[in-house]
């Protein structure tokens, strides 16, 4: 995983090397956490859409006009964020577009970008941002707020769905007991009611939420209620690092539970770190290829990789390759609006309602087909589960341990959740 350092370097690097064969700017801002709370996952996903803008520059921009990035580590800090906002939003230097991060900041700044119009596509996936006029009742609105992937609430009504089918599966016997686990924070809380309703709904008994802090920890405590209370499935809803610890207190204590990891809960990393202890742990993977798969758009994705890894030698976690989703949606409907009155904040978000079942070029079988209106944000429905699997020990790096099959992801089912009315905006 890159530090701070080396990841802002190669961004800046890459940009620099670009930029003389294009021709006018726009301006986009990139807020990443490379050194807070979630740069377990927050780097490699930065990473990914660092090296995505940069690549994008290599090609000749958008229809030749050069992406003037400006990347900041704001770590994981919501002041910070509000405050980098700021300077983005006005001058003559007004970002055209920004790639966010985390729900906290990425919520409180929706009214902001609404206002200021200025699209802001974040590593959130929050069911708060994806109703964007307010008529379904949860909120006000957030008609500039886009992400690519399904949303953290139909993620776990997914998970819950296949975890229903797993029940009966197993020959469990009368109802299975579901709990949800994470820090009382905006982020792991976002999905909270959404997960419980629905685990109400299709028979399950909700438990009484388990806290644990965003960092790690000794959770011990934590895993020895999970245990005592006889839960059958637990959602996790923090970020890889503090689940590290997680999962391995509930090994040490004996605490037989089905993880189910939110989209940021679990990845390559997160398996070495673990060991055997996430062996079997279920998350969701916004992406229809892992690193090394062989979908058309593998091609492209290793291309972009080389931006900051000319060795080639890198392993790319599942994050870094949502990242370059997440930008190339936003770079095509940049292509639209240079074609429709300019690349401004306005026509941008006029150009992600124009296809249908959209893949950007060159990443076929890479992002999900992904479809934006101006009265759903909900790109996708569709959730591809994956179960973490250890069969060996971890001490290797992770692009050794992958290759060798002692950590491996394996894809276990595909969900369509359903599109209902009443599930948009939470």
């Amino acid at each position: 995983m890159l530090t701070r350092k080396t990841a802002l370097l190669a961004t800046v690097a890459a940009l620099t090397f670009a930029a003389p064969a294009l021709a006018a700017d726009i301006p986009v801002g990139h807020l990443a956490d490379y050194s807070g709370a979630t740069s377990d996952v927050g780097q490699p996903f930065g990473q990914g859409v660092a090296d995505a803008l940069a690549y994008i520059n290599k090609q000749g921009g958008v229809n030749g006009n050069r992406l003037a990035v400006e990347t900041v580590d704001y770590s994981y800090q919501a002041p910070r964020a509000i405050s980098q906002y700021k300077k983005w939003a006005s001058g003559s230097g007004k970002a055209a577009a920004i790639q966010g991060w985390g729900t906290a900041d990425t919520e409180a700044l929706t009214a902001f970008v609404a206002k200021d119009e200025i699209p802001y596509y974040s590593g959130s996936y929050s069911g708060h941002l994806t109703d964007p006029t307010g008529a379904a009742g949860h909120g006000k609105g957030a008609p500039y707020n886009f992400f690519y992937g399904p949303s953290y609430s139909d993620a776990v009504r997914a998970m819950l769905m296949w975890a229903a089918d797993d029940w009966k599966a197993k020959g469990g016997q009368g109802k299975p007991k579901y709990v949800h686990m994470g820090a009382n924070h905006p982020y792991p809380n976002a999905p909270k009611e959404a997960g419980e309703k629905l685990a109400a709904e299709l028979g399950f008994d909700v438990l009484p939420a388990v806290q644990f802090a965003l960092t790690p920890g000794d959770y011990t405590a934590q895993c020895l209620t999970l245990k005592d209370s006889g839960a059958n499935y637990a959602y996790l809803g923090n970020t890889a690092g503090s689940n590290i610890s997680v999962l391995k207190a509930c090994d040490t204590v004996g605490a037989k539970v089905q993880f189910l990891g939110n989209v940021w809960g679990m990845d390559e990393n997160a398996m070495k770190a673990a060991g055997k202890a996430a062996d079997g742990v279920v998350f969701p993977v916004r992406t229809g290829a892992i690193w090394g798969g062989d979908a058309p758009g593998m091609k492209t994705v290793q291309e972009i990789s080389a931006v900051s890894d000319s060795s080639g030698n890198a392993y790319r976690p599942v994050h870094y390759v949502a990242g370059i989703c997440s930008a190339f949606y936003m770079k095509e409907a940049m292509d639209w609006a240079v074609q429709n009155g300019g690349v401004n904040g306005p026509n941008i978000k006029k150009g992600m309602y124009q296809k249908t079942d959209w893949v950007p070029a060159g990443l076929e079988g890479v992002c999900v087909p992904s479809t934006w209106t101006d009265a759903d944000h909900r790109g996708t429905n569709v959730v591809n589960l994956y179960r973490a699997k250890v069969t060996g020990p971890t001490e290797a790096a992770v692009p050794e341990l992958m290759k060798s099959g002692a950590t491996a992801l394996e894809k276990i089912a595909t969900i369509e959740v359903p599109r209902k009315a009443e599930w948009l905006g939470w």
